[in-house]
């Protein structure tokens, strides 16, 4: 059940036997069906999420209805409303499954204890949160100096595993474009062959 979790630790961390097993005795597991919500903006992010199988996106939704996706998530990537669970404030984005999916939720207390108890996760969380920071600091230059081609582009060629897995208007909605911008993109890319 934690095998996934287990082996993405274990590229930053060394746990010992005892280790693991406390560990894993603080882990909770969720089941969501597809369209079901894992965090509704509003609500207070009570856990970090690490998908173990199937996808999800983070979004927001403005005053004319509008959804903009901010984040996908597929298995062994982490998604949360990292504002959220750390101030335990009101999330700002929507969580839901794209497909059926399972997470692993690592309360906010629980986050806390591991810290405590076992140290070296420090180490594994700064170099997740660096990652993070990064990505999004590249995404945010990339969305306001390149244009759409190339950020579709740029997204394929990070990301190859996406379009089968998400719906185009949520690819387009990433990308800060419209469905038929990205519509044009395909076709343009298709013709070049």
């Amino acid at each position: 059940m934690f095998d996934k979790l287990l082996k993405y630790v274990a590229k930053y961390i060394s746990l010992t036997e005892e280790e693991t097993a406390f560990f894993t005795s603080l882990l909770k597991v969720r089941l969501l069906r597809k369209r079901q919500y894992l965090l509704q903006a509003g609500d207070v992010s009570r856990n970090e999420y690490f998908v173990n199988s199937g996808c999800l996106r983070a979004y927001t939704v403005d005053d004319k209805g509008m959804e903009h996706v901010v984040q996908f998530a597929i298995e062994e990537w982490w998604i949360n409303d990292l504002y959220s669970f750390l101030t335990q404030t009101p999330a700002a984005y929507n969580i839901d499954a794209v497909e059926d999916a399972e997470v692993i939720c690592i309360g906010r207390d629980t986050y806390e204890l591991v810290l405590e108890k076992i140290p070296k996760f420090e180490r594994m969380y700064r170099i997740m949160f660096q990652s993070s920071l990064i990505t999004h600091q590249r995404r945010i230059i990339e969305n306001i100096s390149l244009p759409a081609h190339e950020r579709y582009r740029l997204f394929l060629e990070r990301y190859p595993q996406f379009e089968q897995r998400f719906p185009q208007h949520q690819i387009a909605s990433y990308l800060g474009i419209t469905p038929e911008s990205l519509s044009r993109i395909r076709k343009q890319l298709a013709e070049k062959g």
